[in-house]
């Protein structure tokens, strides 16, 4: 009989062979919180209806939105290519926008406050996986853009992300951690770099 230690499973760099088992991978822990039917008829209509409807008509976008459990508040912008995971778990403020192509990966909540831009190709990312478990694991965990924050064009907002008010993320910009209020921010990954500044109009 031999005892197996922890140094057992740790695979040295220069191994071929796969540290990772995706036959044992198993999310059955994760609850989209809605029914397969449900999510199924979401993505279809999404995929049908959103590209049918004209680019500057934000209204029928919003309600199917909010027949599909997300909140939308007054006078948001969404494109037609913006594409949700799981509707019910977005809330949008007041007066924001949802660029073209913009993606809300949103196995978690995902919050974006009133008056805040995500631009064309973003991607807001809830959820991952453990690259330490051989079995893949899934995490999730929320994303929140707080009010008057700018998410600007080709960014990735990382899982369990707080983009602070009124600040501004730079163009192809990584944010994998939090980032202060009323800064600058570039980079991969991303940082703050210097405090926005605002006119009087």
């Amino acid at each position: 009989m031999t005892v197996s230690s922890p140094s057992d499973n740790i695979h040295a760099p220069g191994d071929d062979r796969p540290w990772v088992r995706l036959d044992t991978y198993d999310q059955s822990w994760y609850q989209p919180g809605r029914s397969k039917g449900v999510i199924l008829l979401w993505w279809l209509l999404q995929a049908v209806v959103f590209p049918l409807t004209p680019h500057a008509s934000h209204g029928p976008r919003r309600w199917l939105l909010r027949q599909f459990g997300a909140t939308v508040g007054r006078g948001v912008v969404i494109r037609p290519t913006a594409r949700f995971t799981y509707p019910w778990n977005v809330t949008i403020g007041d007066h924001s926008w949802i660029g073209d192509d913009v993606v809300l990966y949103s196995l978690a909540p995902i919050t974006i406050g009133q008056h805040c831009v995500i631009s064309q190709k973003s991607y807001l990312c809830t959820g991952s996986h453990d690259i330490r478990d051989p079995r893949f694991g899934l995490l999730v965990a929320p994303v929140v853009i707080e009010n008057g924050a700018w998410v600007a064009t080709d960014c990735f907002v990382a899982p369990g992300v707080t983009v602070g008010a009124n600040s501004v993320v730079g163009a192809r910009s990584s944010v994998f951690k939090s980032l202060p209020s009323g800064q600058i921010c570039l980079g991969n990954p991303c940082r703050a770099v210097a405090p926005r500044q605002m006119g009087n109009g």
